[in-house]
C-alpha cells in the first residue's frame, strides 16, 4: 500500500538581507522562483500535498508554489519563534494524518527528489526521525550530527558542542523527515528553555529517543542542501543549478563548448546532437530539438527550433519564435512571434516580427516586416520559395505569394502575387499635420480590436 505524504515547507521568513520589496522564495533561480523548485521536488517524491508556512507575500508565495498536480494550503506563522514553531504553525495539516512528514525550506531550492524518495523509504524501515545532513571540510556554523551504533542521538549546535564534537564534519541541513502518526505528539513537546526562547526543530531527535524512538541521519550532497539569504547567495546557487544541469544535458547527447559560458533555463528542452556554442542564454520556454546549432552570443526566449536549424551568432529569438527543420537565422538578426519555414534563411541584420516566413524563402540583409504602428500590430506572410532582396522594408499587413520577387531597397505596401517582380522607391513626401490623422485613426482601430475581443 502507497504511503501518504505531507510536505510542511517553511517561506515565512522575512528575507531582510536579500534588501528586496518581494520575498525571498520568490527569488528565482533560472527563470523560475526557489519556492517553485522546492515543491516540484517533493512532488517527485512522491508528495500530493504541501503545507506552505507563509508570511511575508503570502498570497504571491502561495500562488507560486501552485503547480499543477499537487495541493498546496497555506498556513500563516503569525509568531517568529524557531523553526519549531513555524512547523506547528501547519498543525492543522499534520493532524490530518499522513504516513510521511517532510519538513523542507523555500529557501532551498537544489534539494532533489531523489534525496527526499530515500528519507521516506527510512521513514518506512520503521524509524520515526530522518534527519538530512551533508558532510563538509568547513563546518563552523553548522548544527553537527552525532551517530553511534548507525543512530542519530543528537544534533548539536556549535556553541554548545565539545571540542570533540567540533571536529564532526557531518552537518545538519535542517531538513527532515517524521513518522506522520507521530509528528505531532513529538512536535508539541519542543519546548523553548533556551537563550532564546524559542523552539528548535532540532530538539526532535533528542525528544524521540528519550521516548524510545529511532532516529537516523542520511548523507546528500553539500550543494544540494545550499541555502539562500542573500544575492550573492543567490547567484551561487544560480551557479550551482546551471553546472547541474549542464552536466545531465552533456550526458545525454548535447554538445557545449564552452559549458559554463551556456545558461539555461528551469524548462530548456534540448534533443541529442544539438550544438551549443559559447557565450549563449537560453531563457523559459525553450525547445531545441536533435541537430540544430545554437552559434556563439545567442539569445533564446519562449522560442521552438526544429531539428537541423541553425540560430545565430548573435541572433535573438523571442517569445513565439517557431524555426522549421534546416531553418537558419544568422547573425544580428531577430524573430518574434513568428515562423521561419522548412529550409527558408534569415541570414543578416534583419527584424521578422507577427509573421510567416515559406519554406525555402530567403530574407536578405536588412530586411524588416514593419508590424507596428505604434498602437498595432499586423502580419506579414511570405510564400514559399520566395526572395527578398536586402534593405526592403514590408509594411504589414501584407502578403507575399510562392516564388516572388523583392527588389532591393523596395518599401512593400501592397500584396505581391506568386511569381511576381515588386520594387518600391518613392521620393520623400512631407504632409504638414498628417502625423496627428495617422496616430488618430490607430487609436480608433486599437480600440475597436479590444470591443471586438
Amino acid at each position: 500500500m502507497e504511503r501518504s505524504s505531507l510536505a510542511v515547507i517553511l517561506a515565512a521568513g522575512e528575507s531582510t538581507r536579500m534588501k528586496s520589496s518581494m520575498s525571498k522564495v520568490l527569488h528565482p533561480v533560472a527563470g523560475r522562483s526557489m519556492i517553485a523548485h522546492v515543491v516540484e521536488a517533493v512532488a517527485g517524491a512522491g508528495v500530493g500535498t504541501v503545507a506552505l508556512v507563509v508570511g511575508r507575500d503570502a498570497e504571491n508565495v502561495t500562488k507560486a508554489a501552485s503547480l499543477p498536480g499537487v495541493s498546496v494550503e497555506g498556513f500563516l506563522q503569525k509568531e517568529r519563534k524557531g523553526t519549531g514553531n513555524a512547523v506547528l504553525a501547519a498543525r492543522d495539516a499534520i493532524a490530518r494524518g499522513f504516513d510521511d512528514v517532510i519538513v523542507a525550506y523555500g529557501d532551498v531550492p537544489l534539494i532533489t527528489s531523489a534525496t527526499l524518495n530515500r528519507a521516506r523509504e527510512a521513514l518506512n524501515t520503521g524509524v520515526d526521525v530522518v534527519v538530512i545532513g551533508f558532510h563538509t571540510d568547513r563546518p563552523t556554523g553548522y548544527g553537527r550530527l552525532l551517530v553511534e551504533n548507525g543512530e542519530l542521538v543528537a544534533i548539536r549546535e556549535e556553541k554548545d558542542a565539545t571540542e570533540e564534537e567540533r571536529k564532526v564534519t557531518w552537518c545538519n541541513s535542517g531538513l527532515m523527515a517524521i513518522n506522520g502518526r507521530n509528528a505531532l505528539d513529538l512536535l508539541e513537546r519542543i519546548g523553548n528553555n533556551n537563550v532564546k526562547g524559542e523552539y528548535y526543530l532540532t530538539d526532535l531527535v533528542e525528544i524521540a529517543r528519550s521516548l524510545g524512538r529511532r532516529t537516523v541521519a542520511i548523507d546528500a550532497p553539500e550543494s544540494e542542501l545550499t541555502g539562500c539569504n542573500n544575492r550573492a547567495e543567490l547567484a551561487a546557487i544560480e551557479k550551482l543549478w546551471q553546472e547541474r544541469r549542464r552536466y545531465e544535458l552533456m550526458v545525454d547527447g548535447v554538445s557545449m563548448v564552452a559549458p559554463e559560458t551556456v545558461f539555461l533555463s528551469w524548462d530548456t528542452k534540448i534533443g541529442q546532437d544539438v550544438l551549443i556554442e559559447p557565450n549563449v542564454v537560453i531563457g523559459t520556454g525553450v525547445t531545441i530539438e536533435p541537430g540544430a546549432v545554437i552559434h556563439a552570443f545567442s539569445h533564446l526566449e519562449g522560442a521552438y527550433v526544429s531539428a537541423g536549424a541553425a540560430v545565430g551568432p548573435y541572433a535573438r529569438l523571442r517569445p513565439g519564435a517557431n524555426l522549421h527543420a534546416n531553418s537558419k537565422v544568422g547573425n544580428f538578426c531577430e524573430v518574434k512571434k513568428a515562423e521561419i519555414g522548412e529550409g527558408a534563411k534569415v541570414n543578416h541584420l534583419t527584424y521578422i516580427g507577427d509573421a510567416f516566413v515559406g519554406a525555402g524563402s530567403n530574407i536578405g540583409a536588412g530586411t524588416i516586416t514593419c508590424n507596428y504602428d505604434g498602437y498595432n500590430k499586423f502580419e506579414t506572410r511570405i510564400g514559399a520559395n520566395s526572395f527578398v532582396g536586402s534593405n526592403s522594408s514590408l509594411v504589414a499587413p501584407v502578403t507575399i505569394g510562392d516564388g516572388a520577387y523583392i527588389a532591393s531597397g523596395s518599401v512593400i505596401t501592397d500584396d505581391v502575387p506568386s511569381d511576381a517582380l515588386a520594387f518600391g522607391r518613392a521620393r520623400q513626401e512631407v504632409k504638414s499635420g498628417r502625423a496627428v490623422v495617422v496616430r488618430e485613426r490607430a487609436k480608433a482601430l486599437k480600440e475597436a480590436n479590444k470591443k471586438a475581443k
